[in-house]
């Protein structure tokens, strides 16, 4: 992914405040911003949203990452995480998992209402991610926007069907 430039960063950081200010958060009281870059140039907002069954809650990188999908993004450039506590909170594991999905090589930055930032790229947050390749599937994206199974994986699919 090309150099995300501070401007843009700084533009994401506003965004994922802004976010968190909006999060539905009754339950753990723990508002979470995140805004997303696409490799496009677009910018997608998301909060974490609770529910009194917590398995249904959503997070905010999550809720941000499937509008940048929902809009036709398959590459994600960086990420920025907004927590208004003392120190910046990483993505959790299934956050991480779902990024993988749009770029090991994105941009993740943390940051705080007391101001510190931490930088990482994804690979260093999830080293070895599970991928499209650990089933046996060539991942590739067509012009539509949908990922395509190898051509192996369909005739395989096809015949187990049969």
């Amino acid at each position: 992914m090309p150099r995300v430039p501070d401007s843009r960063l700084a533009t994401l950081k506003r965004r994922a405040q802004r976010a968190a200010s909006l999060a539905y958060a009754p339950y753990s009281g723990f508002a979470v911003g995140a805004a997303v870059l696409t490799d496009k140039g677009e910018i997608f907002a998301g909060a974490n949203v609770e529910n009194v069954s917590y398995g249904l809650s959503m997070c905010a990188e999550r809720n941000a990452i499937q509008q940048a999908a929902a809009h036709g993004a398959r590459r994600i450039a960086a990420i920025v995480v907004y927590t208004p506590t003392s120190q910046p909170t990483p993505p959790c594991g299934a956050c991480r998992q779902v990024l993988a999905e749009f770029g090991s090589d994105t941009l993740v930055l943390c940051c705080s209402k007391g101001g510190e930032i931490r930088r990482h790229h994804l690979r260093e947050l999830l080293p070895d991610a599970f991928g499209a390749h650990d089933i046996g599937l060539k991942r590739t994206v067509s012009a539509g926007g949908a990922s395509a199974r190898s051509a192996t994986q369909h005739r395989k699919s096809r015949r187990r069907r049969s």
